[in-house]
């Protein structure tokens, strides 16, 4: 425990007490919102309304950031300590509402101790300073090491790695990052530029977000970045970054962006957010991700020679379809995944099937096939199997991409094509800028079908066994087998 028995070496000196310092240190008992796949994930009793989050980057990705992150919260039930998620930091000092509080850390929370007991519904404000080290293994999420500097790929428990917060995506918030880094360097995050400003030989850049966002969707890019920018759909900012080495080999890629929103829009309607674009990022992660209003992608997807253009396509789209379905609407839960993945993936194999000639339902068909072998190895979509604890992205397996668009796929089947499409626009729209379950999404669906779908939906997001597959009796399930392993965010398999 050496981080905590330095800040008590420095209380004793402060203090010259170590009874004092023992009465006044809160309890350090880690908690959670008892989330079913992370159950130390989250805090109870309090609601963060906005992060305002500055980093100072030395040149080096991998030193530790000096940091402070402020945070606006409005507290929910009366609370005596106030436990934020917080990893991979050393923290300086803890402020709540101005006056300064003891801390702990224990396991992976930040625990406070307010100055005074906080009733529930009023305003607290919470500013830590602290360091953000970027050193750890990138596998565990957070910070990413890129060839020029770092991003961030904080699915699904991981922003926490970086700031504190309250990392779980039932509790959405603005955001406002401010990043010191050397003038050489470029910094993009999430949301829209606030201006930058030179001092000496660094520059601060601000970007704040216009629609809540969830902690696992946050995005911040140091590095030697060229900044392209085009128009979308009715005047849409599009902001790409890539390695200033790139900016023209990447072209063909990047201007098909616009297309891509407009296709999207004509699904479900607007975009819902006040900017988007690509981050192309060199290092490889093994995955590709919708932080929200700038997606990080590998840049050997891009330049790699194994990948056809349509499935490159498909996985651009994928990551474009999770502004609506997963940062729009975010889960109230983890185990609700199934409804972000398995959009995402829905959307993907339309716009194969509209503008690469892979027919939708032969793909549903071979899923469909492989489907019990999904569920027999990671649980069903909507009861999925925790990831194992030393390898958090296994939870993103087979059964909730393709294992999940099937359900969607059963579900379009059973109602019918005109409301399945009145259920996606009515449910981007009901649920913009809110966490949403999957007892929101079938309930909307029954009343958009005009009865009762639990019998169906209790099969098809729960049973062990999948369901007989409306308008085709004649597809069958393959006996179950091993699986593959766990897949990444969006690269659900290399193509043929």
């Amino acid at each position: 425990m050496p981080l905590i028995s330095r800040r008590l070496r420095a209380a004793l000196l402060v203090t010259a007490s170590a009874t004092l310092v023992a009465a006044t240190a809160p309890t350090p008992v880690p908690l959670g919102i008892g989330d079913r796949l992370f159950p130390q994930l989250g805090n109870p009793g309090y609601d963060v309304l906005s992060y305002d989050i500055s980093l100072t980057y030395h040149g080096s990705n991998t030193k530790p950031l000096d940091a402070v992150t402020r945070i606006v919260a409005r507290t929910t039930a009366p609370l005596e300590q106030i436990n934020l998620d917080f990893a991979r930091g050393d923290v300086r000092a803890v402020e709540v509402n101005g006056l300064r509080s003891e801390f702990a850390l224990k396991a992976e929370d930040l625990i406070v101790r307010a100055p005074a007991r906080l009733p529930a519904g009023v305003p607290v404000n919470i500013t830590v300073r602290h360091t953000s080290d970027p050193s750890g293994e990138s596998s565990d999420g957070g910070w990413v090491r890129t060839a020029d500097g770092l991003a961030m790929a904080n699915q699904a428990d991981a922003a926490h790695r970086v700031f504190p917060g309250n990392d779980h995506p039932s509790d959405k918030a603005y955001f406002t990052f401010r990043v010191t880094a050397p003038k050489d360097l470029t910094v993009v995050a999430g949301g829209l530029s606030a201006g930058t400003r030179r001092h000496g030989t660094a520059t601060t850049w601000t970007y704040r977000t216009e629609h809540p966002m969830a902690t696992e969707l946050a995005q911040v890019s140091i590095g030697r970045s060229a900044v392209l920018r085009r128009n979308g759909p009715d005047g849409l900012p599009v902001r790409d970054v890539v390695p200033v080495a790139d900016r023209e080999k990447l072209e063909p890629w990047l201007r098909k962006t616009p297309g891509q929103v407009a296709w999207m829009e004509a699904q479900v309607g607007p975009y819902p957010f006040e900017t988007y674009g690509l981050l192309v990022a060199d290092a490889e992660t093994g995955f590709e991700l919708e932080t929200q209003t700038l997606s990080l992608f590998e840049r050997s997807l891009f330049t790699a020679s194994g990948y056809p253009e349509w499935y490159v396509d498909s996985i651009m789209v994928h990551e474009l379809a999770h502004q609506w379905f997963g940062n729009s609407v975010s889960p109230q839960a983890w185990s609700d995944l199934w409804i972000n993945e398995g959009h995402a993936t829905w959307y993907e194999a339309l716009y194969a099937q509209e503008h690469a000639q892979k027919p939708m339902e032969r793909r549903m068909r071979e899923a469909y096939t492989r489907s019990d072998t999904w569920r027999a190895a990671g649980g069903p979509p909507a009861h999925p199997d925790a990831p194992s604890p030393d390898n958090k992205i296994s939870l993103f397996r087979p059964v909730v991409y393709d294992g999940s668009a099937l359900v969607l796929y059963a579900l379009r089947q059973e109602i019918g094509a005109e409301a399945f499409d009145r259920l996606e626009r009515t449910w981007v729209h009901r649920y913009r800028d809110e966490s949403a379950s999957t007892a929101h999404f079938t309930t909307l669906a029954s009343r958009i079908a005009g009865r009762d779908l639990t019998a169906f939906f209790d099969g098809w997001l729960y049973g062990e066994k999948t369901p007989p597959m409306p308008g085709h009796p004649d597809w069958r399930s393959a006996k179950p087998r091993k699986a593959a392993g766990p897949q990444g965010s969006a690269r659900t398999a290399k193509p043929a």
